[in-house]
């Protein structure tokens, strides 16, 4: 890890209280008495992880003042992570080299009485292991994670909400309509409006390189990026034309040699270790756009990256990616870092999964569309918490433990977890000890902890703080 990064993970606080101040410094409500509940409900939700807000808030003084926040006309989702956002941007200016900023769309399926406070999407909602008739409502948000080259999480972006609107017909004619809407009336506009938000945020759009996955093939978003400065990698969804039109993008690939070979290790379907051989092609195109956009430049000139598995199994289908990005590949060796860049798209996925599974956010009963976005809001912080704590422990173990442990949770877990895996008084030793109360065995091969060991041992370190604080009162 570069001196740059290492300076990025030592920035974080030393306490909670201190990392829940740092999240929140930035932000500006009209009422100061918001911007102290808005902290005072980060610290309670980041201690009772995937708890119900009436019992992380434990009384009803606290529980009402929590619903009167989610319910106030002067809070959104903005406000909420106006602080976090500029807390990103900090960390982004300490690291150095490029930026990784993962877009990607999740969808909060809920049921309600009266679905039309939510928004409707349409089909049914899997609830509790059952089908539910009825129609799903729910909550969509569009989030930008940035994260160094290395894979550390810096914090959120960008981040979009919106519902949806039920509208009649059947679905090719909704799909018809939608194709119809100008740009910035269609839900992929929330793709441009994150990249634009998130350059604009680091504000050296030059170090960024904004990752999407084929939902993000989008010429529009090409543009925008070049009108910006800015760099994008997404996984080709269309065969676009290319020369003066005569051509496609796969035709022209197709008659590149082959100029590197990529060996790479993944997990099989059984979650058995594997590995395939990639073959590696790469060239700039000339990509034309699409008919009808005569609004966009012409043509740009883009690079093509392609990845196939050579000799694959006949019981499968073959490995491929196809990217097409604006960066330079002059060699094999580039064309696989692009290729693990694109690889660091799952981490959005792993932070989308924080929330759900970890925050629990769509077990809240809150019941209107503005309530649930500064709920979700406010966990997207708690999340990105937990997501930091999981990959530090990867990317620095040797780093203080306070980077991420108050003085009496280190007594406790050595308590609690006496010895251990890793070097006795190090970050990762700590995080060992943490991920174990939530269920990690650390045996000898285990790779190291994930976010779900993560989350349940913070839970569990938590209950038992508060108890040694509550007995130190008692009995002091």
């Amino acid at each position: 890890m570069t001196k740059q990064a290492r300076g990025a993970s030592a920035r974080e606080p030393s306490d909670n209280g201190s990392w829940v101040a740092g999240e929140i410094a930035g932000c500006k409500f009209q009422d100061a008495r918001l911007g102290k509940r808005l902290g005072s409900l980060l610290q309670i939700l980041s201690d009772g992880i995937g708890r119900t807000v009436p019992t992380a808030c434990q009384d009803w003084a606290n529980t009402k003042a929590a619903y009167r926040f989610f319910d106030n006309e002067r809070v959104d989702e903005q406000t909420i992570l106006a602080g976090h956002f500029q807390a990103t941007r900090e960390r982004v200016h300490v690291v150095g080299g490029p930026v990784l900023v993962l877009h990607d769309t999740t969808e909060f399926s809920y049921m309600r009485d009266k679905p039309e406070l939510v928004g409707l999407s349409g089909g049914s909602v899997r609830q509790r292991g059952q089908m539910t008739t009825g129609k799903r409502c729910g909550v969509l948000m569009h989030s930008s994670l940035v994260v160094t080259a290395g894979g550390l999480p810096l914090g959120l972006a960008a981040i979009k909400f919106w519902n949806r609107s039920e509208r009649d017909g059947t679905p090719t004619a909704k799909k018809l309509e939608a194709r119809r809407l100008p740009t910035q009336e269609k839900e992929t506009f929330r793709w441009l409006q994150n990249l634009r938000q998130s350059s604009d945020l680091v504000a050296q759009p030059e170090r960024c390189v904004h990752i999407g996955d084929r939902e993000s093939d989008m010429y529009e978003l090409f543009c925008t990026a070049q009108e910006l400065g800015t760099r994008f990698l997404v996984r080709s969804r269309f065969d676009r034309p290319t020369g003066q039109g005569d051509h496609k993008i796969s035709e022209d690939m197709a008659q590149v040699a082959v100029q590197g070979l990529h060996r790479i290790e993944y997990r099989g379907g059984r979650g058995e270790p594997c590995e395939a051989l990639l073959e590696i092609k790469y060239g700039r195109l000339s990509v034309r756009a699409p008919r009808g956009k005569h609004e966009l430049p012409s043509a740009l000139v883009l690079t093509v990256v392609h990845a196939q598995e050579r000799d694959a199994p006949a019981d499968r289908a073959p490995l491929q990616w196809k990217l097409i990005t604006n960066l330079p590949v002059e060699s094999a060796s580039q064309a696989v870092e692009k290729i693990d860049w694109y690889a660091m798209r799952w981490k959005i996925e792993t932070f989308h999964k924080i929330l759900k599974s970890g925050c629990k956010a769509e077990d809240s009963r809150l019941q209107t569309a503005e309530r649930l976005t500064n709920l979700i809001s406010i966990y997207c912080i708690v999340s990105w918490r937990v997501f930091w704590m999981t990959m530090v422990n990867r990317a620095e173990p040797e780093a203080s433990p306070r980077l991420a442990f108050t003085e009496v949770e280190i007594e406790v877990l050595d308590k609690l977890r006496p010895g251990g895996r890793g070097t006795p008084g190090t970050l990762s030793h700590y995080l060992i000890k943490l991920a174990r109360l939530g269920g990690y065995l650390a045996r000898n091969n285990d790779p190291p902890p994930g976010a779900t060991v993560i989350w349940r041992g913070l839970v569990r370190l938590h209950d038992v703080v508060f108890g040694v604080q509550l007995a130190n009162r008692v009995c002091g």
